[in-house]
């Protein structure tokens, strides 16, 4: 999103030269372990239930015609298109699946959606969803992103491509198609199910801990955890399992004149670079001033200090996965379009950095003029977009005061930063029922994942493992992919021979996943 070349170069340039920062020293992960977690050790879930799979084979054009359903209505949540209407629906569709409860929740901005279905049963669980979806590129599309087209021809099959398809529409709704099967076959659900839907996901969950804190006391009774659905098998049909996410805190940096220089309202010509100073410089070295020089190491006094050491099961974990994920760097980072990692790591120190460590990024830099041909001029306002991905035991409050604190003692305070969304870190442990359940399930479908520590990427997770202290996972068979780009698709019959669930098959993962969930203790 980098505008600005000239910017670009210069905080390149600034970088390379800026005044030397005490030696900084990035976080190192020694292992004491290598004993390695093995999920083949867990018995695969033995529950049949003929009629609910029969019913599911026999209401297949249904069940796809629902996803559809899903993916035609728009939820863009950035855009406020179609947003109220798709919490509609899902609020209707729970409803005619029998939830006692179903319900809008108003939001200060976008609504969510409680759902209640009382089963009278043992074991309660709640489900996580969110039903909003990234805007639509301008370009790249084969198809109409929200006409739920059905792709005949695609390389792995017969797929449905449409925004919302596997990012989360599609999973959501073969979930539900799912207990849609269970409860007509079997007249109830074997679980109680709190469901809780945001439309606000893709804009970093603004509002989804107000949700949590007005069902708070009813969701801390769902014993059994929290479900995410979510399509998680790779092309070549593993799966990898992750027990939690990284936290992260997204934010804005903006250099404008004003009592310490620079034009403070508007454009100048640049002529007046010569006693006029420049807003797009300060932010560039108010930027630079945050890393090493090759944008590695993280100089922000304190950055690190709070990151705690893999404990002995996260370690097993990593064990655990470390065949497999070596096996596959080589295929990651040609689809990433990367030559090495930083310092050339692999391995075992690859992965242990991807996930515990903690991350400053900037997502882009803005300001003056881009377009073609010249406009010399002096702009008066500069901005930039920074993420970091925060790990155990990092929050986005201490790493705010920290980045205001050092941008202050660097002499920037006239720099505003603004932060426009943050959570923690949060994580559940592979022993809990949920996830031994879950772990089970795949296993029944011929699948041992690779089960990781977490996510290298966020989620507002924490509202669950940290606030209602439930674990939570995500979990589902199937493929998706092309989430936030153009083309996102759902496989709904894979070719002949291919290791990966189709529709029909999703949806019965989540039949014995559910069953499975009831008979955990």
């Amino acid at each position: 999103m980098i505008r600005t070349t000239a910017l670009a170069l210069a905080l390149s340039a600034l970088s390379m030269t800026a005044v030397a920062h005490a030696e900084p020293k990035r976080p190192s992960f020694p292992f004491t372990t290598d004993v390695a977690y093995d999920a083949s050790k867990v018995a695969p879930y033995k529950g049949r239930h003929a009629a609910a799979y029969a019913y599911i084979d026999a209401n297949k054009d249904r069940d796809v015609a629902n996803v559809q359903r899903w993916v035609r209505q728009r939820s863009i949540s950035a855009q406020n298109d179609g947003v109220v209407q798709m919490a509609e629906m899902l609020r209707d569709d729970l409803k005619a699946l029998g939830f006692k409860e179903a319900e809008l929740v108003p939001t200060k901005r976008h609504p969510g959606v409680w759902g209640y279905y009382d089963a009278g049963a043992k074991t309660t669980i709640a489900v996580y969803m969110m039903y909003d979806v990234q805007p639509i590129e301008p370009t790249g599309w084969k198809v109409d992103a929200f006409a739920g087209t059905i792709v005949e021809d695609h390389p792995l099959g017969r797929v449905l491509m449409a925004r919302g398809a596997t990012n989360q529409k599609g999973p959501q709704r073969i979930f539900l198609n799912a207990l849609q099967a269970i409860i007509a076959t079997e007249k109830k659900l074997p679980v109680n199910i709190m469901l809780l839907a945001e439309g606000e996901e893709e804009l970093g969950s603004p509002h989804y801990p107000d949700l949590i804190a007005k069902y708070a006391d009813r969701l801390k009774q769902a014993k059994g955890g929290v479900v995410f659905p979510m399509m998680s098998q790779a092309p070549s049909g593993g799966v990898q399992m992750t027990l939690g996410v990284k936290g992260n805190i997204y934010f804005e940096l903006e250099a404008q004149g004003g009592p310490q220089g620079g034009p403070k309202d508007a454009e100048v010509h640049s002529s007046f670079k010569a006693i006029v100073d420049a807003p797009g410089w300060r932010l560039a070295q108010a930027l630079a001033s945050l890393t090493s020089p090759d944008g590695n190491m993280i100089v922000v006094p304190g950055y690190y200090d709070s990151i705690r050491q893999p404990n002995q099961e996260e370690q097993e974990l990593i064990n655990g996965v470390v065949p497999g994920w070596t096996a596959r760097e080589p295929e990651l980072r040609k689809s990433l379009g990367v030559d090495k990692w930083i310092d050339g790591l692999s391995g075992r120190a690859a992965i242990t950095e991807y996930l515990f460590d903690t991350t400053l990024n900037i997502d882009g830099i803005w300001g003056g003029y881009s377009g073609e041909g010249t406009k010399t001029i002096l702009p008066h306002k500069f901005t930039a977009k920074l993420d970091s991905r925060l790990v155990p035991n990092q929050t986005p409050d201490e790493s705010e005061r920290l980045i205001r604190a050092h941008l202050d003692a660097k002499g920037f305070t006239d720099i505003k930063l603004t932060r426009l969304s943050g959570y923690p870190p949060a994580q559940s442990s592979v022993k809990a029922a949920l996830v031994q359940a879950t772990i089970g399930t795949y296993r029944k479908y011929g699948i041992t994942p690779d089960v990781m520590p977490r996510l290298a990427g966020s989620a507002p997770y924490y509202v669950f493992t940290d606030i209602l202290k439930l674990p939570i996972v995500s979990a589902g068979i199937g493929y998706g992919t092309g989430a936030h780009a153009p083309n996102e698709f759902i496989v709904i019959d894979p070719k002949p021979g291919s290791k990966l669930a189709g529709i029909t098959d999703a949806e019965k993962f989540y039949v014995d996943l559910v069953h499975a969930v009831a008979a955990a203790r």
